[in-house]
């Protein structure tokens, strides 16, 4: 007779083997909304930090990155534990000098909520910025 911590250990592969499998082959929904967002657009050199002037809008996408819009560029940033990033969340950013810099932190409330239950903490990462192709050949006299 087998007992149910054995089932457990026999069925624990089968089911890491779907979800490596799905992720694998297929983009999250965060990931798909993000390439929508960027689509036209070229990644340039990655940066460790934003002024205030850089960050007219925030988006978020779902589990996947913080998108703040500069005009006519686009600035990503896939904060360390993007997977409890929520569109429905408030971010409250917490920096250390007067710009937004790859390793301070962003905290999750939940705006639908009261908002004043803190959420997680999540350390921001590179700033990439994403330019409308034509406008990069442009600048590079192309």
């Amino acid at each position: 007779m087998i007992g149910t911590k054995s089932i457990s250990l026999l069925l624990a592969p089968l089911a890491l083997a779907g979800t490596v499998s799905a992720s694998a082959e297929e983009p999250t929904r965060g990931e798909a909304k993000l390439a929508e967002i960027l689509e036209g657009r070229v990644a340039g050199e990655p940066v460790n930090c934003l002024s205030e002037s850089q960050r007219d809008s925030i988006q978020i996408v779902d589990g996947t990155a913080i998108v703040f819009r500069d005009g006519g560029t686009l600035w990503v940033n896939r904060p360390a534990g993007a997977q409890f990033l929520s569109r429905s969340d408030l971010p409250v950013f917490h920096q250390f000098s007067s710009q937004l810099c790859r390793l301070d932190q962003v905290e999750l409330r939940d705006r639908l909520g009261s908002g004043t239950m803190p959420g997680p903490r999540l350390a921001l990462g590179d700033f990439v910025p994403y330019t409308k192709a034509d406008d990069q050949e442009a600048a590079e006299g192309g």
